[in-house]
């Protein structure tokens, strides 16, 4: 379980990427961000809950499985990227994004960036199946971010990112056609499946 609040960045340093499998060892920017991991730890690669196979002072490794593949933008990455990474959630630790999963959704691109004095605004394609996860004020997590939806069309959303998410994350790199990584909120998931098992 996450929160969205990245927590550092890192650079894929090696990636071995089988028929459907990926293996994938990351480079933190902060030598700190290894303090204190362990093996079988989890952790969110651009919103991806993975595990620590392996780790040293200045890298860790992990597996995707099929599905991961399938569901995630890391088949398209390539060695030298910069990836956004969370550590999981302490007990007892203040919850300030929102409940965050690391269950990827969907892939879906960024289709308008507009700079809108020290805020960035990105607008993204909204996945037809998802639509009613996604509101206004409500909470999404791009590429492992928590942020808080802006507008709501009938096939787009979009969110600002205060100049704090443009440094500490890779969503300043976003550009139009970029891809990324999409969770909707999980508690309009069992909203929206309370809401479609009364209708049978």
């Amino acid at each position: 379980m996450f929160s969205g609040l990245v927590s550092g960045t890192g650079k894929i340093s090696k990636m071995k990427v089988g028929q459907k499998t990926i293996t994938l060892a990351v480079a933190p920017t902060s030598a700190r961000f290894l303090a204190q991991a362990q093996v079988g730890d989890s952790i969110a690669i651009d919103g991806t809950c993975l595990t620590i196979e392996e780790f040293s002072d200045q890298q860790f490794t992990v597996t995707l499985m099929p599905q991961t593949f399938e569901k995630t933008t890391f088949k398209e990455r390539q060695v030298g990227d910069l990836v956004n990474l969370e550590r999981s959630l302490q007990v007892g630790a203040r919850l300030e994004g929102h409940i965050v999963t690391g269950h990827v959704d969907e892939v879906t691109q960024v289709v308008d960036r507009r700079q809108n004095e020290n805020a960035i605004e990105l607008v993204f394609n909204l996945p037809k199946r998802l639509a009613g996860q996604v509101v206004a004020q409500g909470s999404v997590a791009i590429n492992g971010v928590s942020l808080t939806v802006m507008t709501v069309t009938k096939d787009t959303f979009s969110v600002g990112l205060i100049p704090h998410t443009q440094t500490v994350t890779n969503l300043d790199e976003l550009r139009v056609g970029s891809r990324v990584n999409l969770e909707t909120d999980i508690l309009g998931k069992y909203v929206n499946a309370n809401l479609k098992a009364r209708e049978y």
